[in-house]
């Protein structure tokens, strides 16, 4: 068993060296943990099977190091934007392994997943193949990057009112549709009516999601995996 420790107080996003300190609980004969870094150290590796480059990473782990959340942003662009992989782990079964698509905005380095992270549907045991269980979750990434490239672009083009803008942000906070902390409502408010950035001054949905993620920067790490995996999921079920 590894033998790292973990600092009291709140947990900055941290890098692959620091993830290989994370410790593992001991293997059962039913469960048997796969340390964090090793998961992502074969997630690079399936993705190099695929000509796919990683230019930066980021991680976060909560506070007893059993649960990781990571974003891996990949050399593929679109305009403004650079396609990411969201990750997901855990040591103690409270999670399944899992991926979703995302994008890294340029301009403000926002992250944008395009939904959940969805279980690649293997367990921990014995006769789990890890490179082969991340090729199939890898495969289904891949085929999301069009259609999350033609949400964008729609996203963008999409205006709408000062007040369906403040419907929204009702339903996600007030009726608590997106399961983020009432406090950030009025940082969102102000983000989106009082844009930090030119690309995001048109009203647009766009605009609008990013004035979300922005406001999620205020969270701790694994929130703010959280919160930002659940944005796509709300925006996209919204009523045109």
């Amino acid at each position: 068993m590894n033998t790292g420790t973990l600092v009291a107080g709140p947990l900055p996003k941290i890098g692959r060296q620091e993830l290989e300190q994370i410790p593992v609980p001991e293997a059962t004969l039913t469960h048997k943990p796969v340390p964090h870094h090793v998961i992502v150290e074969a997630l690079v590796e399936t993705l190099s099977f695929r000509h796919i480059g990683v230019v930066n990473e980021e991680f976060a782990v909560s506070f007893d190091g059993m649960k990781m959340f990571g974003v891996l942003d990949l050399e593929t662009q679109m305009e403004g934007c650079r396609f990411s992989i969201g990750i997901r782990n855990s040591h103690d079964k409270s999670i399944r392994l899992g991926l979703t698509s995302g994008l890294r905005v340029f301009v403000c380095s926002n992250m944008a997943f395009s939904g959940e992270f969805t279980p690649v549907l293997a367990k921990h045991t014995k006769s789990f193949h890890l490179i082969d269980t991340l090729a199939v979750g890898v495969d289904r990434i891949q085929r999301s990057f069009e259609p999350m490239r033609r949400q964008v672009e729609e996203w963008r083009q999409a205006q709408i009112t000062d007040e369906r803008a403040k419907l929204i942000l009702y339903a996600a906070f007030v009726d608590g549709k997106l399961e983020a902390s009432r406090s950030l409502l009025p940082e969102v408010h102000r983000l989106y009516f009082q844009p930090q950035y030119e690309e995001f001054s048109p009203r647009t949905m766009w605009s609008l999601s990013n004035a979300f993620t922005s406001a999620f920067k205020e969270l701790d790490p694994v929130p703010q995996f959280k919160a930002t995996a659940k944005l796509g999921a709300f925006l996209s079920q919204l009523p045109a």
